[in-house]
């Protein structure tokens, strides 16, 4: 809904003699979110955010650019392609001229090159007041051409949305832009450059079907109508009227489709970090330019890590070991990326279901070295922990893993995995959504993964559900944590029909740091008996550590010695 925008005249008075100077007259806005009255200068100086409620207006594509991208940086591309009239379609040059005079544009699109806090980018932004965004043959061939420069130049793509759809007025040659353009999304994708997508209100139609839905980040604006078929449609074919909020940002986020939903004063920041980190560079708060990536040589592996025994500390029980891994006490895996990285960016959603809490991934950065962190969540007080589900994770919390593991691999980024979990959930749903499939095409996924993957048990490694993010090249274990293929009160159930004898069959089961180390089912473990900036520290110590190692390793001799480590169990 556009904003209607009412000239008034602010400042009334009386008629006298004494020479006065002419009111200013102001233009006022009705907010289509809260319908309240808005001074124009005011909504302006917000970027046509509703200062009182936060309804985000749509904007052109010159306004947008403005916006995003870094002051005189933008050099456009493709300016001269005509529009072509293909079908003689009744009307259509009528419609084009006039687009053209209310947008002040030659097509629905803009395209070129800029730089977006210090990264510099190709971009595209689509423009709402051109017939709507519509994406015909034109638009489509600016957009392919930009991911075609993009991959001569080495340059990421920054991609700005809003659409109607496909282009009616040229029939089926519109409909083969979804095609042509996801051909050159592709070729980007090959050449190793990221695509980052910021998704407008609207969004929908073709576009979403194609090019808006392929990137490597998919970002959103606050309440964007972001859909396949609009909501118009939905109810017309279903006879059903929807529930607030369907099709939004929020609820795609939701539904595992979307990244993250970014205000759109935050957008330039968010997409400078992002192009920074798949650059391979970390970000650096008051610099306009990121910071190179550092290979620095890290601590000795045997300076951190004991492979075998825990001096100086007292014998505990295994099944006292079990109640300490399972304790609130010790920090969550988002407690240890936060104490232990230097900045972290949450990315989320599997892009087939949802984005499960009970798993987080995203992207972190330590000393100019970006690495993809994936962990499982439990969450701190009791509310947190129902919401994350106690850290058993869905199927779409795996398909969400695997996503970021093929991420890390596309852009060379090592992945590392902290596991803390009674096990994979046990659910109806969880079943109907294929939770053995998830499992298992992430242990496929990580067999052939061409980074380096190392994993931490920082608490309960409990069955497939941890195993599902520890098939890596090297796997570590806390002095108070385990790694077990049943609980120990699943073992007794089943064993000896009562779980009383859970402490018998923690003994049995060699769950703890020490029979694994024997057994070579990890390579060492960390003393956790410290404060929680330290163990975070070690942990992260440790991790650079073994990348170093294995950076030294190509991508066959990498996935040799991974085959030859479980090869040998």
């Amino acid at each position: 809904m556009s904003a209607k925008r009412i000239a008034v005249n602010k400042l009334e008075g009386p008629i006298t003699d004494v020479p006065v100077e002419m009111p200013q007259r102001h233009a006022y806005v009705k907010c289509p979110g809260c319908r309240r009255i808005i001074d124009q200068e005011l909504l302006e100086q917000a970027l046509d955010v509703c200062p009182r409620c936060g309804h985000h207006l749509r904007l052109s594509a010159r306004k947008r650019l403005e916006a995003t991208v870094d002051k005189d940086s933008f050099e456009a591309w493709f300016l001269d392609i005509p529009t072509p009239d293909p079908l003689a379609f009744p009307g259509y040059q009528e419609k084009l001229a006039a687009a053209k005079s209310g947008s002040s544009e030659r097509e629905g699109v803009i395209c070129g090159s800029a730089s977006i806090g210090g990264e510099p980018c190709a971009l595209f932004i689509m423009d709402g007041e051109f017939m709507m965004g519509s994406m015909g043959s034109v638009v489509g061939e600016k957009i392919c051409r930009t991911f075609e420069t993009a991959c001569e130049r080495r340059l990421p793509v920054v991609g700005i949305t809003v659409s109607g759809g496909a282009r009616m007025q040229e029939g089926t040659l519109s409909l083969m832009q979804m095609a042509k353009v996801s051909a050159a999304r592709r070729k980007l994708a090959e050449a190793h450059l990221p695509y980052i997508a910021l998704l407008t209100d609207p969004t929908t139609g073709g576009v979403t079907a194609s090019f808006a839905m392929e990137g490597d980040v998919i970002l959103a604006e606050p309440g964007a109508l972001i859909a396949f078929a609009g909501p118009r449609v939905v109810e017309q074919t279903t006879h059903k009227r929807l529930p607030h909020g369907f099709q939004r940002s929020e609820f795609l986020l939701e539904h595992g489709f979307i990244d993250r939903v970014v205000p759109r004063a935050e957008v330039p920041r968010t997409i400078a970090e992002l192009l920074a980190l798949h650059g391979g560079r970390t970000p650096a708060a008051d610099a306009p330019h990121r910071l190179e990536c550092s290979h620095k040589p890290h601590m000795l592996l045997s300076k951190i890590v004991k492979r075998g025994g825990k001096a100086g500390k007292a014998p505990s029980g295994a099944y006292d070991i079990v109640r300490a891994a399972r304790s609130a006490d010790h920090p969550t895996a988002l407690e240890l990326i936060e104490l232990g990285f230097d900045g972290f960016v949450e990315l989320h959603g599997d892009r087939h279901y949802g984005d499960d809490p009970a798993i987080v991934g995203g992207i972190a950065w330590k000393d100019g070295r970006a690495v993809t962190v994936i962990a499982t969540e439990r969450g701190r007080s009791t509310k947190e922990r129902v919401a994350r589900n106690f850290g058993s994770a869905h199927p779409e919390g795996y398909r969400k893993a695997q996503r970021l593991m093929r991420q890390a691999e596309r852009f060379c980024r090592p992945v590392l995995c902290l596991i803390d979990t009674a096990g994979a959930y046990c659910g109806i749903g969880a079943e109907e959504r294929g939770q053995g499939e998830a499992i298992a095409s992430n242990l496929v996924t990580m067999a052939g993964l061409r980074t380096p993957l190392v994993s931490f048990i920082t608490g309960e490694g409990g069955s497939g559900g941890a195993l599902a993010l520890a098939g890596g090249d090297r796997v570590y274990i806390l002095d108070h944590a385990v790694y077990s293929v049943v609980s120990p009160e699943g073992c007794a159930s089943i064993l000896w029909k009562s779980t009383d004898r859970a402490a018998d069959a923690a003994d049995a089961l060699g769950l703890t740091a020490d029979r694994l180390i024997e057994l070579g089912i990890v390579e060492g473990s960390i003393d956790d008996d410290c404060s929680p900036e330290e163990l975070a520290s070690r942990i992260v110590r440790l991790s650079m550590a073994s990348f170093d190692e294995l950076a030294s390793l190509d991508s066959e001799e990498l996935l040799a010695a991974r085959y030859a480590r479980f090869r040998a169990f």
